[in-house]
């Protein structure tokens, strides 16, 4: 009754079956592997943002220094002056609301210990009226000032995405890049950044601070890692339902074949 699997129409069809179910269940992994990612980054955001502040020197001690993974968002104080001069914009970048296309300012603060300089991306403003010119900036606060923020690891166009490219107008860049600004200035800047969340004392006016990045949705990769699993439960019962309706529609019509001729009345 099921010889017919032995023929190419069936032979072709249960060999897609078997390699289909080792791929989708790779696929599930994937994906679920996917969602562990996710968690564990939310669960370090989470503790990052919620530990006690330390001074930025105290976790970036050079320049040159590389922001690990387990670093990154942690909270941070500074305490210095801005160096106005040396500040810069960072082009293509949105607001809070993630709508409206502007610029990062990002100021330079010398810090009081003498250890160095930081770079500090004080926020977002809108761009101005023509992207050849600086766009209007609210001024660095003067005299010392004391920083709280989080610390962030430069970016590159590998990490970000983002290409970097020359010819841009003055003091504008498509990266806030400690390498980069030193290559620029001549300035001690130590490895990564600190992203503004207040000020002591605080200013009159400043850029749009920089929101807390969403570490409580996980996304929807535990779901596309369920599908995948079922899709492959699906397989094997899709096949046997494809080889039982076949075999009962090959012995209909061969029990079909062997009635006798019914006779026509003339």
């Amino acid at each position: 009754m099921y010889r017919f699997l032995l023929s190419r129409r069936w032979l072709i069809t249960l060999l897609i079956a078997l390699l289909l179910i080792p791929t989708t269940i790779k696929l599930g992994f994937w994906q679920y592997h996917r969602h562990e990612a996710r968690v564990a980054r939310n669960d370090l955001i989470a503790q990052s943002l919620t530990a006690r502040p330390v001074a930025f020197d105290s976790l970036s001690t050079a320049p040159g220094f590389t922001v690990p993974k387990g670093l990154t968002w942690r909270a941070v104080t500074a305490t210095g002056q801005y160096d106005p001069e040396h500040e810069f914009v960072v082009r293509k970048r949105t607001d809070s609301g993630g709508d409206k296309i502007g610029y990062f300012v990002v100021t330079p603060l010398r810090l009081s210990d003498g250890k160095g300089t930081v770079l500090v991306n004080r926020g977002w403003v809108p761009s101005g009226d023509s992207a050849a010119a600086y766009p209007p900036v609210p001024a660095a606060p003067a005299g010392e000032v004391t920083l709280t923020g989080r610390l962030r690891a430069d970016e590159t166009s590998a990490g970000s995405g983002i290409r970097d490219r020359a010819g841009l107008p003055d003091r504008q860049f498509n990266l806030i890049s400690t390498p980069q600004q030193a290559k620029e200035t001549g300035a001690a800047l130590l490895g990564g950044y600190l992203e503004l969340t207040a000020t002591t004392p605080a200013p009159a006016d400043q850029p749009e601070l920089l929101p807390e990045p969403n570490h409580s949705d996980i996304g929807p990769h535990m779901a596309y890692a369920i599908q995948w699993w079922l899709f492959t439960a699906m397989i094997p019962v899709g096949v046997l339902v494809l080889v039982r309706r076949e075999a009962k529609d090959r012995a209909k019509a061969a029990a079909e074949a062997e009635l006798p001729p019914v006779a026509v009345p003339a």
